[in-house]
Order: C-alpha cells, then sequence, then structure tokens
C-alpha cells in the first residue's frame, strides 16, 4: 500500500498481516481526494476508524494541516504512529487510541474534513454519523467522507450532514456529506 499523491506520494506504508484490516485501496484513496480536491489543503482532519492511517497520511501528504487519527487496537495504534514517522510526519500528527464513540465526545479538535471507513459490517453507522455532524467537532461547512460498501444504503441526511455526491469504485462506495442546515 502506497500513498497516491503529494509530497509522500509513493511512500510504502507498514500493514499488519494478522489483524482484521481492510485499507483503503490506493485506486479508491486517490479517487477519495480527487472528490475532496482543495479542501484538503491547510485543514484539520479527523480520521476515525484510522486502521493503518493511511486516509490520514494521504491527507497529510496532499497538504492538510493536522490529522487526529482515531484507533481502538493499540497494535494499529503502533502502527499509524510508524507509518507518520516514515512519512516525516511527526508532530502533525496525533494518535487517540479510543473508540470512535468515545472520540466524538471528548476530543476537543475543531474539524474541517473527517473520515469515516468503518467496517463494513457495522451497525450503528447512522449514529456515527449523526454524531459526527451534530458534534461541535465538525466546522461549518466541513465535510465528511464515507467509504462504505456498494451494498450499504446511506441516507440522504444524517442529523446536519447533507449528501452531496456519490461515487462508486468496484464493491467500494464513497460518500461526501457537507454539514449544513438540518
Amino acid at each position: 500500500m502506497r500513498i497516491t499523491g503529494g509530497e509522500a506520494r509513493g511512500l510504502r506504508l507498514a500493514v499488519p498481516r494478522s489483524l482484521h484490516v481492510r485499507p483503503t485501496s490506493d485506486r479508491v484513496r486517490g479517487a477519495l481526494f480527487q472528490l475532496v480536491g482543495q479542501t484538503v489543503a491547510n485543514a484539520n482532519v479527523l480520521d476515525l476508524y484510522a486502521g493503518t492511517g493511511a486516509l490520514g497520511i494521504e491527507a497529510l501528504s496532499r497538504g492538510a494541516a493536522s490529522v487526529d487519527f482515531v484507533e481502538n487496537n493499540g497494535r494499529l495504534c503502533q502502527i499509524i504512529k510508524q507509518n507518520i514517522k516514515s512519512a516525516g510526519f511527526v508532530g502533525r500528527g496525533n494518535v487517540h487510541k479510543t473508540s470512535v464513540k468515545q472520540s466524538l465526545t471528548t476530543l476537543k479538535g475543531l474539524y474541517d474534513l473527517v473520515l469515516l471507513d468503518p467496517p463494513y459490517e457495522m451497525t450503528d453507522l447512522t449514529e456515527i454519523m449523526v454524531r459526527s455532524g451534530d458534534s461541535n467537532l465538525l466546522s461549518n461547512k466541513g465535510m465528511v467522507i464515507l467509504e462504505h460498501s456498494k451494498r450499504t444504503v446511506v441516507e440522504e441526511r444524517y442529523g446536519t450532514l447533507r449528501l452531496e455526491k456519490q461515487k462508486r469504485y468496484g464493491d467500494t462506495s464513497v460518500s461526501v456529506y457537507i454539514k449544513g442546515e438540518a
């Protein structure tokens, strides 16, 4: 798995072999950041269900000011830290070993972009999406990017989030939500 664009383009990231991790493919990651466009430049980013940190590190490579990585698995947190160091982004990435639900109530940042790549079989997607948009963490006009299975039915609205666009890449879909009036 490699970074697809920006200053760390081509960097190979560490990926665990034994953990149940579904890293975002290089193709989907590149396409996702094409959808986001210049929104990532100088943005404060929150990477939820960070896994290996590939999405957040891609954001840093493409000019994000900072990324907070949220991952509940301690071994994956160590891999994220290793990947941040390898990419040369120490000081711009912070790893939080906690659950996504807990992070939505404890983090203090104001984020321009939230990256969500939850397990495809996740049952509380609606709750996480509503909380992501309605929390004080997302800036006005902030964006939430949801990566999900093409079989997952997503809503047009989740609280203050409204679906802006959606693209499909094989078995994966990417849905872009914008914070706006409910």
